[in-house]
C-alpha cells in the first residue's frame, strides 16, 4: 500500500514539473523574406513563316486514309480484347478485333509504339491478377506479332485489378474489367 502511495505521488510531481509555461523561442531572422528587385520583362516578339517554309504542308501527308488520323483517332478505333473468367487464352470471337488491331497497326498507327494494358477484375489476390493480366497482354501481343507487327514496337503493363471501367458486382460488370486495352505511344 505504501508503494502505492508513493508512486502515485512521484507520478503527479513528474507530471506537473514536466509541464513548463515558458513560451517557444521563434528564430524571427528565418522567417523575413528578402526584398525582391523589380525586372523588366521585355515584349514578346511574334514571327509569321510562310506555307511553303512550314515544316508541316500538303506534300509530307501519306496518301493513306487512316495515315491523316490524329493517334486518338486511331485509339478510338482499337476494340478491347475480352477474356473469360481466369483464362488468358483469345477467344474466337476476339480473334477479328485482333485482326483489325494488327491492321491499324501495319498501316494507320505504323508511326507509332503500342502499350498493351492487361486488366482482371476483383476475383483472387493482388500478386495473381498483375500475373494475369501481364499473361493477357502477353497473349495479344503474340496474336498481333503473328499478324505482322513488329514486336519491339510492343510493349505491356499490367494493372491487376486496378483499372477497373465497372466496378458494379455483377457478373456483367466484372466482364467488362476482364480485358486488355491498346494505347498508342509516339
Amino acid at each position: 500500500m505504501k508503494n502505492i502511495v508513493l508512486s502515485g505521488v512521484v507520478a503527479t510531481l513528474l507530471l506537473f514539473s514536466g509541464c513548463s509555461t515558458k513560451e517557444p523561442a521563434v528564430d524571427t531572422k528565418a522567417t523575413e523574406k528578402p526584398a525582391v528587385e523589380a525586372q523588366e520583362v521585355k515584349a514578346v516578339e511574334t514571327e509569321t513563316v510562310a506555307s511553303e517554309d512550314s515544316a508541316v504542308n500538303s506534300s509530307t501527308s501519306s496518301s493513306s486514309s487512316n495515315s491523316n488520323l490524329s493517334m486518338s483517332d486511331i485509339e478510338s478505333q482499337l476494340s478491347s480484347i475480352y477474356f473469360a473468367f481466369d483464362q488468358y487464352s483469345i477467344d474466337s470471337e476476339m480473334e477479328n478485333k485482333i485482326e483489325k488491331a494488327s491492321e491499324l497497326g501495319k498501316d494507320g498507327a505504323s508511326n507509332y509504339n503500342v502499350k498493351l494494358e492487361g486488366n482482371c477484375d476483383e476475383w483472387g489476390s493482388d500478386e495473381y491478377n498483375f500475373a494475369l493480366g501481364l499473361k493477357r497482354a502477353d497473349a495479344v501481343k503474340k496474336a498481333i506479332v503473328a499478324q505482322g507487327i513488329d514486336a519491339s514496337r510492343i510493349s505491356m503493363v499490367s494493372y491487376g485489378e486496378s483499372n477497373p471501367v465497372c466496378t458494379d458486382k455483377t457478373q456483367a460488370c466484372w466482364a467488362k474489367n476482364r480485358r486488355v486495352d491498346f494505347k498508342l505511344l509516339p
